[in-house]
């Protein structure tokens, strides 16, 4: 299968990253009021816990809507991007170290390591919005831990809002891409 035809198929079945994205930034919004409403660590537990859920819960989504939610065996692109998914949680590990050094530093972090994950998501895709969300998410990680307010859940409530509307925009694109053929 060429590598066109590939990102093609994973952008079909995964309707963009609509699913995934639209989970990953409910369990943010999650997490972040979690650390308003209980303790900001309650909502550190909530999104390390929850990222483990995000694929399931993303594959149970496509499948409400519609979507395959998987790639026929031959797209090669399939193994990158399951490689890709499991950064997250093994840059995690230091997350939670920064959390522990200095705890407003997580959301911040978080972003960073999310962000990060998403730049090889451009190839996967073969979309330059993941481009653009990953980059967003590094330099707002960053401008947050460097020069943000010492608000707890604000990298939470900001990765949820541009995860939300990312999820759409990747949706809308590949709506748009099916109905013109």
């Amino acid at each position: 299968m060429k590598v066109l035809n590939a990102q093609r198929e994973i952008r079909s079945a995964f309707l963009g990253g609509f699913a995934g994205q639209l989970v990953s930034g409910l369990i943010w919004l999650a997490a972040a009021c979690l650390s308003i409403w209980v303790s900001p660590r309650s909502g550190m537990v909530l999104l390390f816990l929850g990222g483990m859920f995000i694929f399931p819960l993303t594959q149970g989504v496509l499948r409400l809507i519609g979507r395959p939610a998987k790639v026929s065996t031959d797209n090669a692109l399939w193994s990158l991007g399951l490689q890709i998914a499991f950064t997250v949680p093994i840059n995690f590990l230091l997350v939670g170290a920064i959390g522990l050094y200095r705890e407003s530093w997580f959301f911040p972090a978080a972003m960073i390591v999310v962000g990060a994950h998403y730049l090889p998501f451009i190839a996967l895709y073969g979309m330059k919005m993941f481009g653009i969300l990953g980059v967003l998410l590094v330099l707002g990680g960053t401008g947050l831990a460097l020069y943000g307010p010492s608000i707890f859940s604000l990298g939470a409530w900001l990765t949820a809002l541009v995860l939300i509307v990312f999820a759409f925009i990747g949706r809308q694109i590949v709506l748009q891409e099916e109905k013109t053929g």
